[in-house]
């Protein structure tokens, strides 16, 4: 019933919000605390919320800030929940989402609206132009969410993070905030429809500066993100993550890397 609950919910908020996020952009209405493109992200999440029996507790809060200084928020995937949670509890920002979901009738121009990019995995000069708009929208005063592990994980355990989205993160030159999400696996986990209803735990960590990196410290800075997280999930749950902490990269594609999904 849950599931069916989540699906009917969707269907329903999705095309008149979606598309009132695309008659303000149309209209060129300001990004600004309390407009348009704040509350539609959080009224849609917190109804799928609803819909699934789903509860948020915030840890660490005042680390996520207020919305309005630029931020990237980089966190632990294993649940197409992680984006509701996070959508709902986040003031502002936008999603780094595979390109085929942005491409769902007014869903994904709805998102785009509201600030999330495109990404196509599997196209190396494509996926350095998401990269470069991404950081230009963050340079602009922007917040933007990645999934640095690609897609969905099966246990808590953080797998290796991809290295282009601390590329993105160096030169956009803005604080990136780890964030832990943790029960959103029972809720519903990779391979399933079935929606189950839960609590989750939003952990925020102290940020990492990017300021002053280049190009040759992406590694390095994935690392720091990632022992950050790996620590925060032994000390929150003992949850330990197996190294490496930063995975190889691609022969024909430096640059490339996999967003939510």
């Amino acid at each position: 019933m849950r599931s069916l609950a989540v699906v009917l919910t969707m269907l329903v908020v999705t095309p008149p919000l979606g598309t009132l996020a695309m008659i303000a952009a149309a209209l060129g209405v300001r990004d600004r605390p309390g407009s348009v493109f704040w509350w539609v992200p959080h009224a849609w999440a917190r109804s799928v919320l609803w819909a699934a029996g789903v509860r948020v507790r915030v840890h660490e809060a005042e680390r996520m800030g207020d919305g309005t200084a630029p931020a990237i928020f980089v966190s632990n995937h294993v649940s197409w929940f992680d984006v509701f949670t996070l959508a709902a509890t986040l003031p502002r920002a936008g999603f780094l989402s595979k390109a085929q979901i942005l491409r769902i009738p007014v869903f994904g121009p709805g998102a785009r609206a509201l600030g999330s990019i495109p990404i196509e995995r599997d196209n190396r000069k494509s996926a350095f132009a998401s990269i470069e708009m991404a950081a230009q929208r963050i340079r602009a005063g922007a917040s933007v969410v990645i999934f640095p592990e690609g897609t969905r994980g099966h246990d808590y355990a953080l797998r290796p993070f991809k290295k282009g989205p601390f590329v993105m993160a160096i030169a956009a030159g803005a604080p990136i905030i780890p964030v832990i999400v943790h029960g959103t696996l029972p809720i519903m986990p990779k391979g399933t429809w079935a929606v189950r209803p839960g609590v989750v735990d939003m952990h925020f960590l102290e940020p990492v500066r990017t300021d002053g990196l280049t190009y040759e410290d992406r590694g390095a800075l994935a690392q720091r993100v990632h022992d950050r997280m790996s620590e925060a999930l032994v000390a929150l749950y003992g949850v330990a993550s197996d190294p490496p902490a930063v995975a190889p990269a691609a022969p024909s594609a430096a640059l490339t890397f996999a967003p939510h999904g």
